[in-house]
């Protein structure tokens, strides 16, 4: 195992034989390190902390440190780092709390430019992008294949469906509604579906036209939401992307951009 010699390691830590650890890294007693995994150098890892494998840590980011919540209390909550993950320079990653399911969770495959802060009991699933200084608060789920524009900040309990794209420094307030394209200067808006974020992730136009055109009618028809949906349903064809984004709608407790 490549070690440097300036790395500080707790003996209770668990390391995969060809996980490469490098200068200046502080590593403690309960964080477990999968195959391939590599630390650059001044990395800081704590608490209760999985990793998988074929990551790559760039300098000075930290994770699974304790959050910045004055109701957490010490216990013993976790994160846990899936495979593939590219974390770039600055990234702060902290551990769950009691009152959030007690995990900070980041899948498979993502990439954290620099300076994105991940709060407590942030669950961040697979393929994302996440800009340079995007801030999750607490609570905010991010799903498959979202891309966040850097400088944005998203509030507690917001989720951030899949396959949408959010602009660059905006401020999200509500969820975001699967496969659209959101901005905000003032207010947050959607603008329609994410219509090459689509195409590039292999959508065929049969499953783009008809999310843009639901779009359509929920943000530029003058319709309220009830209305939106009750023309969705009669107008569009019901693919399965369409349901998603109507089970979306339906079950965001905290309301949605529109």
């Amino acid at each position: 195992m490549p070690i440097h010699p300036t790395a500080i390691i707790d003996p209770k830590s668990a390391i995969a034989t060809d996980a490469e650890i490098g200068p200046y890294c502080v590593i403690g007693a309960d964080v477990r390190i999968g195959a391939r995994t590599k630390l650059m150098s001044h990395v800081v890892m704590e608490g209760k902390l999985t990793i998988g494998s074929d990551n790559i840590f760039f300098p000075f980011c930290s994770c699974g440190v304790a959050p910045q919540d004055k109701k957490y209390q010490g216990e013993a909550s976790e994160t846990i780092i899936g495979n593939g993950n590219n974390i770039r320079e600055f990234v702060t990653i902290h551990r769950g709390t009691e009152g959030g399911g007690m995990k900070t969770v980041i899948g498979d495959y993502n990439l954290l430019m620099a300076y994105v802060h991940v709060a407590h009991d942030v669950i961040i699933h697979n393929h994302t992008i996440l800009a340079n200084g995007v801030t999750f608060a607490g609570h905010v789920t991010v799903e498959d294949y979202a891309n966040v524009g850097g400088l944005s900040a998203i509030h507690q309990f917001c989720r951030i469906g899949r396959h949408s794209i959010v602009g660059s420094r905006s401020v999200i307030k509500q969820n975001v509604l699967p496969f659209s394209q959101t901005a905000s200067d003032h207010e947050s808006k959607v603008y329609g579906a994410n219509r090459v974020g689509l195409q590039r992730g292999g959508f065929t136009p049969e499953a783009i036209e008809p999310l843009q055109n639901a779009f359509r009618l929920l943000s530029h028809a003058g319709l309220n939401t009830s209305q939106a949906l009750s023309r969705i349903e009669e107008e569009i064809p019901p693919t399965a992307e369409v349901k998603e984004l109507l089970d979306f709608i339906r079950s965001s407790e905290r309301g949605f951009v529109k």
